[in-house]
C-alpha cells in the first residue's frame, strides 16, 4: 500500500459546535462536537478488500474510494475492523429485524456523525465550500465520469481529503424517522454530481440495507485515539 495513503491516516478533530440546515423544511439547528478521530480519506477498495475479502466497486482501482456499498455494508466493515484491532463493536446488528443499536462508548471504528461530518469539514469555514470547486472536487465537470484516486485535490484546514465530490459519504445518523424511517443520511456530493450539489450543506438519504451505487462511499470514524502503527502492526496492511 502507498505509503503516502497510510502514514497518519487519521486526524484528531477538535471540539466545537456546528450549525445545521435541512433545505426541504427550512429549520437549523445546533450541534455540540467532542474530539473525536476522521479518518483522512475516504476507505479505499485495497482497504475494504483487505478487511472484507471482497470488492463491490462498481469501478476498480486499489486507491479509489470503495463504492456501491449500502450503509449496512459500511457499518459491517467498521465492526470487522474493530475486531481485528481488539477494539469494541460499535455497532449491534440483526439483520432479521434490519435494526442497529450503538454502542457510543464503544472505543472501535464507526462512521461520522452527520454533524461531525459538516464540522470536520468545514474546519472552521462558514462557507458551503473551502476553495474553487477545481481545486477540492471531483466532480461532474471535472472527474471524466469516474471516481478518482483518494487525496489527489487539496485538502481542507484540518487536513482532510475529497470531503466534497468523488463519493458521497454515508454517515450514522436518521435522516428523518417520522417521514422517512430508517434511512440515514449521506453528504458531500460525488464524481457525477453537478457543481449545485458539490456543497457541505446538501443532504442526501436512503434506506441502509438496499441502496447502493457507483458515487457512494463512506469514511470512517472513531472515538478513540487511532494510531497508523496499531493498524500496521494488525497485518491489515
Amino acid at each position: 500500500m502507498d505509503i503516502a495513503i497510510v502514514n497518519d491516516l487519521f486526524v484528531t478533530i477538535p471540539k466545537g459546535s456546528v450549525d445545521m440546515r435541512d433545505d426541504r423544511t427550512k429549520t437549523t439547528w445546533s450541534v455540540d462536537i467532542d474530539s473525536f478521530e476522521l479518518c483522512k480519506f475516504p476507505v479505499t477498495q485495497e482497504i475494504y478488500e483487505a478487511v472484507i475479502n471482497e470488492n463491490p466497486s462498481t469501478i476498480k482501482g486499489r486507491h479509489l474510494p470503495v463504492e456501491t456499498v449500502s450503509w449496512i455494508q459500511a457499518v459491517n466493515f467498521c465492526n470487522a475492523l474493530s475486531q481485528r484491532l481488539g477494539r469494541d463493536a460499535y455497532y449491534g446488528i440483526d439483520l432479521v429485524k434490519e435494526k442497529v443499536n450503538l454502542n457510543f462508548t464503544a472505543n472501535g471504528f464507526r462512521l461520522p456523525t452527520e454533524a461531525e461530518w459538516q464540522y470536520a469539514w468545514q474546519a472552521g469555514i462558514k462557507g458551503v465550500r473551502d476553495g474553487e470547486l477545481n481545486d477540492v472536487a471531483w466532480y461532474k465537470d471535472n472527474s471524466n465520469h469516474r471516481t478518482r484516486e483518494v487525496g489527489q485535490k487539496k485538502p481542507n484546514p484540518w487536513g482532510l481529503y475529497d470531503m466534497l465530490g468523488n463519493v458521497w459519504e454515508w454517515c450514522s445518523d436518521i435522516y428523518d424517522e417520522t417521514v422517512y424511517g430508517t434511512y440515514r443520511v449521506f453528504r458531500g456530493g460525488g464524481w457525477c454530481d453537478q457543481e449545485r450539489s458539490v456543497m457541505a450543506t446538501t443532504r442526501r438519504r436512503s434506506h441502509p440495507f438496499s441502496f447502493k451505487i457507483d458515487d457512494l462511499g463512506f469514511r470512517i470514524a472513531a472515538n478513540a485515539k487511532v494510531t497508523v502503527q496499531s493498524i500496521h502492526e494488525s497485518t491489515l496492511l
